[in-house]
């Protein structure tokens, strides 16, 4: 299943038009802050979400929100099942872990990594950046507060850059050169919120948690909640959301 949104753009009418970039558009905090960084710096955005399964389908309401927020030119969701192949907790009945402390976060690969998730995410969005003659690829992956995903570090991502561009028409034939963006990688989560609230994005409309109820009320006490609750505490303000769990 494929939806298509085409979304009002932001983009200024300078005489020199703005160059496409393609956002991977969760509708989390960190992917929201990386789309606005790819709007301020000139890019016209070409947003996409996937449906993967995920047990936390309410972040992708959030995503429609956060792209017409970000005023992108057009925003695709595309259906990729990845809960058929389970192995995790946010695609699998898998009991998400609560209350872990930083320590506990920063030990290991947790069961909420998804098998090869940026791999395909990233590959989407690199058929999506063909077709709408796209050099950019803009993605929100942290390597300082994160929960110990490989598909998050620095080296993945020169090593998928490597791979765009021997792996498509466009970069063989050199009418492209792929550049995959990660305005994120080395920022804490509260760097992150920082920089957002510069670039104005109203983190009242993501969503972080992996567990929300039925409602998409967040948990509070996953991993991602408690990355999220720290950034805003050490940024001195308090987040929009509000969570199962004072």
């Amino acid at each position: 299943m494929e939806t298509r949104v085409p979304v009002q753009s932001n983009s200024s009418n300078s005489s020199t038009p703005a160059k496409p970039a393609v956002i991977l558009l969760s509708g989390g905090l960190d992917s929201a802050t990386a789309g606005a960084i790819a709007r301020a710096d000139g890019f016209e955005l070409f947003a996409l979400s996937v449906d993967y399964g995920q047990r936390h389908r309410f972040e992708l309401e959030s995503a429609t929100r956060v792209a017409k927020h970000l005023g992108v030119k057009r925003h695709e969701t595309v259906r990729i099942d990845l809960s058929r192949f389970g192995a995790s907790a946010l695609t699998a009945d898998v009991a998400v872990p609560k209350s872990r402390s930083v320590a506990e976060m920063e030990h290991g690969i947790p069961v909420t990594y998804v098998p090869a998730r940026n791999t395909v995410l990233l590959s989407l969005a690199l058929a999506y950046a063909e077709t709408v003659t796209a050099a950019n690829i803009f993605i929100g992956v942290n390597a300082i507060d994160y929960s110990g995903y490989p598909d998050c570090r620095p080296e993945y991502i020169a090593a998928f850059e490597r791979l765009a561009n021997l792996a498509t028409k466009a970069g063989v034939e050199k009418t492209l050169t792929f550049k995959i963006h990660t305005p994120l990688i080395t920022m804490t989560k509260a760097e992150i919120i920082r920089r957002g609230m510069q670039l104005d994005v109203d983190y009242g409309l993501t969503h972080s948690c992996y567990d929300p109820d039925a409602q998409g009320c967040p948990c509070g006490r996953c991993d991602a909640c408690l990355l999220r609750r720290k950034g805003f505490a050490e940024v001195g303000t308090t987040d929009p959301l509000e969570y199962q769990t004072s």
